[in-house]
């Protein structure tokens, strides 16, 4: 009969979140921003403020930033797919209610992912940061160490509670290999309260 150990069965929980996915696409044409906004009732323009229009959409919910230049950001989405197809679908609206023709999307990429986990167990943070390389620990001005991962190049924000907040994924890949290397540099360093867990466990 194969036994877990307390870390083992801790890490096995562990769960991610995607929060947030950034994207950005460019057309080959301009856009015309006033013309564009009519079409889109929630949208907001102020160029005094701001040089892009904002414009919400429900299906699939996110929030697009176009700009006469013909750029396109895309946040809000939850997964990589509901970014593009976000994308996709904006530029298919003006597309239609502008009589462009020859539209095309070119370089269109994820430039951004935030997901978040649960570790399950208490991170011993001031010690975490002595021994993990390229880490910061300020307490006075951020409540959680930030550790800057060289592979892939992303940021983990490390919180005593165990919540793992992944910042600057390019993908999906990249989250998951993030998440598993900063709690294997944990678990191996003895940094994580796994006795917190013992007392939930019944046999």
């Amino acid at each position: 009969m194969k036994t877990l150990s307390l870390k083992n069965l801790a890490l096995s929980k562990v769960s991610i979140s995607i929060e947030n996915v950034v994207a950005t696409a460019v057309l080959n044409q301009s856009i015309d921003i006033k013309k564009t906004i009519k079409n889109f009732p929630s949208s907001k323009y102020d160029p005094n403020k701001f040089p892009g229009a904002v414009i919400r959409l429900k299906q699939p919910r996110s929030v697009i930033l176009a700009f006469k230049s013909g750029s396109i950001v895309c946040t809000g989405t939850k997964s990589e797919e509901m970014a593009f197809s976000a994308i996709q679908k904006f530029v298919s609206e003006i597309k239609n209610s502008n009589n462009l023709t020859n539209v095309s999307i070119s370089d269109i990429k994820i430039v951004n992912m935030v997901a978040s986990c649960d570790l399950g167990n208490k991170i011993h943070l001031e010690q975490t940061a002595r021994t993990l390389p390229r880490s910061m620990y300020e307490p006075e001005q951020f409540p959680g160490i930030i550790h800057r991962l060289s592979h892939p190049n992303t940021v983990a924000l490390i919180f005593a509670s165990g919540r793992l907040v992944c910042v600057g994924a390019k993908s999906t890949q990249e989250i998951h290999l993030s998440v598993n290397t900063v709690r294997m540099e944990l678990e191996e360093r003895s940094l994580m309260a796994y006795e917190n867990i013992a007392s939930s466990i019944h046999f």
